[in-house]
């Protein structure tokens, strides 16, 4: 396992927290303003972290990875229906795209993957949980970390309760289940309360493009007092005015708890 935890450490190398941009809204719901021409797109995030992307876009943008200090090369691994709720689906039903092992071999350094727990339809968990499993126990055989996504199903139309106790429950099945790290939506001053009961890292998505950078930096500081170990931010990078000056504000704050609008100001982000 030596391969395993050398990929993972270097996820979190200058620190306990990590900044992870998600560049694979392609791969769900087509082209994205912001990643448009991904290979050019793709170098102004070279400070994060690491980089979410799908199999095919790790292809044709491996220049970002293949420098000493690059970052790392986070891979999904499937595709699911829970992202297809602007098409009218209304389930959870994954796709296993991409093999752990097969994925290594192109050049990933961690996998991640969609996993939603209802606690209401038996046939949707019992899905995620066979389809999690099976990635699990491939991705053990070959050494490749795996991220899980816990993402409930239409999380926009769930109370603050709802959503608390899928993410709450959920994140702790994703543990026991193997995952390395979890990727998640942050559910407010209960947060701390999953983060205490899930022994794996945390990781807090972006979820929608929010109005300002400040309101961005202002969900990561939260997250990361929360006991987040990052974030796994998208459109909220991406589509940033400046992209690399939005990652240099999120160091700021994920990594050296600098206040919000300090890192607003010192980058000029609106």
């Amino acid at each position: 396992m030596e391969g395993h935890w050398m990929r993972l450490n270097r996820l979190f190398s200058d620190g306990k927290r990590a900044i992870i941009v998600a560049a694979d809204h392609g791969f769900f719901v087509g082209p994205t303003a912001g990643a448009i021409n991904l290979p050019r797109a793709i170098e102004a995030w070279r400070d994060a972290d690491g980089i979410l992307l799908s199999p095919g876009m790790l292809q044709s943008c491996g220049h970002a990875f293949s420098y000493r200090g690059a970052p790392c090369a986070v891979v999904r691994l499937d595709w699911s229906t829970v992202f297809g709720g602007r098409w009218g689906f209304t389930g959870a039903h994954p796709a296993r795209v991409l093999d752990p092992a097969r994925a290594l071999a192109m050049g990933a350094d961690l996998g991640i993957a969609t996993f939603t727990v209802t606690m209401q339809h038996e046939e949707i968990d019992r899905e995620n949980i066979e389809h999690f499993a099976r990635l699990v126990e491939a991705k053990r055989e070959c050494g490749l970390p795996l991220i899980g996504e816990l993402f409930p199903i239409a999380p926009s139309e769930l109370t603050a309760d709802e959503l608390f106790r899928q993410v709450h429950n959920g994140c702790r099945i994703l543990a026991e289940l193997g995952a390395d790290i979890i990727k998640t939506y942050f559910t407010g001053e209960r947060f701390a309360e999953t983060v205490e009961a899930t022994p794996v890292p945390i990781m807090v998505l972006g979820a929608e493009k929010l109005p300002h950078a400040i309101d961005a930096l202002e969900l990561a500081q939260r997250a990361i007092r929360a006991g987040a170990r990052g974030i796994v931010f998208g459109r909220n990078v991406i589509q940033s005015d400046d992209p690399a000056a939005m990652i240099a504000a999120l160091r700021m704050v994920v990594k050296e708890d600098a206040a919000p609008n300090e890192a607003v100001g010192e980058f000029g982000l609106i």
